[in-house]
């Protein structure tokens, strides 16, 4: 086994300088402002059939500005504050087990248009601001539905002139297309120094494993995603991003329901309070344009 240390840090999504959301498409009120995002962390807990996705982020924007991100889902999310705390605890967890004592001790301290009776475009079914957030949830059943809802959205957040990129409009077509229809509208405040947002939990009903990449592809530059993931039993069928392009950053670990409770309650009741439960950290690099397909697994 490679006996190699993690620390919070060898979490961060490094993603360097450009218009950088891993899994969210981003529409800055300012459309002359570049928002830069070096730091995605991610936790997500899967059971077969429903669906736990921590977020945490860090951001700035060249100049002072606000920014709606779009983010997809294959059923209607609810959404929570999340707890940054579980991605140090998760840290904590897998180098006690893949390390000898002393040695993760030290890890731990820092040392290393259609008809008049069409549907309405878009329907709020959930809107509070957590943190530093303003998040929405909108069913939205067409692509023309999705860029009359976000312009309308900015206007009434008094935004000139919206512009919505046309890549971006054709990623969220795409998903429409596939069956998506839920959409997590996060509004943020950004400043030209980096915040780390605070953690947003996304919990939703899904028959697979779902990490949203495409709706990235939207911008531009490289890339790199480290996910921690906790499921009941490892993954074997990947019908989104292929197999070969997540690399494993350490051997599984098992985890006890305690110690699944340890790091957040929801997660270990959604998983059945299992005493077996598999822990591991994901990698993908690419760029953005190269995301075609999501990260989906079974």
């Amino acid at each position: 086994m490679n006996m190699r240390a993690f620390s919070l840090s060898s979490l961060l999504l490094l993603a360097g300088a450009g218009l950088a959301q891993a899994d969210r498409g981003a529409i800055p009120f300012r459309p002359e402002v570049t928002i830069f995002e070096p730091t995605q962390r991610a936790l997500i807990a899967w059971n077969g059939e429903e669906e736990i996705l921590l977020l945490s982020t860090d951001l700035r924007a060249s100049r002072a500005t606000k920014v709606l991100e779009v983010m997809p889902f294959p059923a209607e999310p609810r959404v929570a504050k999340g707890d940054v705390g579980v991605f140090r605890r998760a840290v904590r967890l897998i180098n006690s087990k893949i390390m000898p004592a002393p040695l993760a001790a030290a890890a731990v301290r820092g040392v290393d248009h259609g008809s008049v009776y069409a549907p309405p475009a878009g329907e709020i079914t959930f809107h509070e601001r957590i943190g530093a957030h303003d998040v929405a949830v909108a069913r939205v059943v067409s692509g023309d539905g999705f860029v009359e809802w976000v312009n309308d959205f900015l206007r009434r957040a008094s935004v000139d002139n919206p512009v919505i990129p046309a890549r971006l409009r054709s990623v969220v077509q795409e998903y429409l297309d596939d069956g998506f229809c839920w959409f997590a509208f996060d509004v943020v405040s950004l400043e030209n120094k980096f915040r780390t947002l605070e953690a947003l939990q996304y919990r939703f009903p899904t028959s697979a494993l779902f990490y949203p990449v495409k709706i990235s592809r939207s911008n531009r530059g490289q890339t790199s995603m480290e996910l921690l993931v906790l499921s009941p039993t490892l993954l074997g069928t990947f019908s989104g991003i292929p197999r070969s392009q997540i690399q494993l950053r350490h051997e599984p670990v098992s985890l006890t329901s305690a110690e699944v409770r340890s790091l957040d309650k929801g997660m270990d009741e959604l998983l059945d309070h299992r005493e077996d439960v598999k822990l591991r950290i994901w990698l993908v690099r690419g760029d953005f344009s190269s995301f075609d397909r999501d990260i989906i697994a079974r």
